[in-house]
């Protein structure tokens, strides 16, 4: 489980949100048995959106995040609800490259520097929004800096990080976000960026102990910051049979009775958690008959 602290400016020009994902980069590591680089990257991107979930205000808003760009790992998606769950799947999680020029994980060369990152936000209306950008690196966190500034014109500031130890464990993971409110004043912009180049990396933060509550603190030193709230997200995938029924639906009348006459099982696996649902032939001419009553 996370942990999630938003904090805000005195007069309220300024927030920031930072969160402990140690846990849940973990389980994306448990699940999805990704290679070291892979871990880092999946892992950013679903720290970018439980922070951006958590921001929506709708009980059943969810919020999806789709990088599609040239690199091996090829796409990745993360996809978090209001309460900052998240889930999150990518097409290779084994990625072997080797490291940057600063001799770290090379996230940027794994997902690839040329493709775009899509935002999508289910908020209950007839249309999702849809935004999407180029990606200006590859690092995931300057990309949703960029998707901040191009979509929604909100200055914002994001740093996302994931320490992978030597026997692939996650060691710290973590991400913070700080956006101002247009009514902020250059006094309170000076301050910000005199914050930011003083902080160090999150991930080595959070590995030696510091708390996101002093986090927070360093990001809002000199605006007298105070707590907004708490949360404790985790990585929560809502799949079920029901909702493999209706998948197996889509795919129409047609394909169901040829997937019914070859007699077999067929087994339909989640490619956010894992889990395995198995249909009978049976089953599939059963759901065959559904599929027709829609069409």
């Amino acid at each position: 489980m996370g942990y999630l602290y938003r904090a805000i400016s005195a007069d309220g020009s300024a927030f920031a949100a930072v969160l402990d994902a140690k846990d849940i980069v973990s389980e994306i590591e448990k699940i999805h048995k990704t290679s070291a680089v892979v871990t880092a990257g999946l892992g950013r991107l679903s720290i970018a959106a439980s922070l951006m979930g958590y921001m929506l205000k709708g009980e059943d808003d969810s919020i999806t995040l789709r990088i599609d760009a040239d690199g091996p790992t090829g796409q990745l998606v993360a996809v978090a609800d209001s309460r900052g769950n998240v889930k999150s799947s990518v097409n290779n999680p084994v990625v072997e490259i080797p490291l940057n020029s600063q001799g770290k994980l090379d996230v940027a060369g794994a997902v690839g520097r040329n493709g775009t990152l899509s935002v999508v936000k289910d908020m209950g209306l007839r249309e999702p929004y849809v935004g999407v950008v180029p990606l200006v690196s590859g690092e995931i966190a300057e990309d949703i800096v960029s998707y901040y500034a191009t979509s929604e014109q909100i200055p914002t500031v994001c740093a996302l990080g994931v320490l992978v130890d030597t026997d692939l464990s996650v060691k710290s993971a973590g991400g913070y976000l700080v956006q101002l409110l247009p009514f902020a004043d250059d006094k309170c912009i000076d301050q910000i960026e005199k914050n930011i180049a003083e902080i160090r990396p999150i991930s080595t933060m959070l590995s030696e102990g510091v708390t996101p509550e002093e986090i927070a603190e360093m990001l809002l030193k000199g605006l007298d910051g105070n707590e907004l709230d708490t949360a404790h997200p985790e990585y929560k995938c809502d799949c079920s049979r029901q909702r493999t029924e209706r998948v197996l639906i889509s795919i129409g009348k047609k394909e169901l009775e040829s997937i019914a006459a070859e007699g077999k099982d067929t087994e339909v696996s989640c490619h956010f958690c894992g889990r395995n649902y198995v249909f009978t032939p049976e089953e599939i001419a059963k759901l065959a008959k559904g599929a027709e009553e829609e069409e």
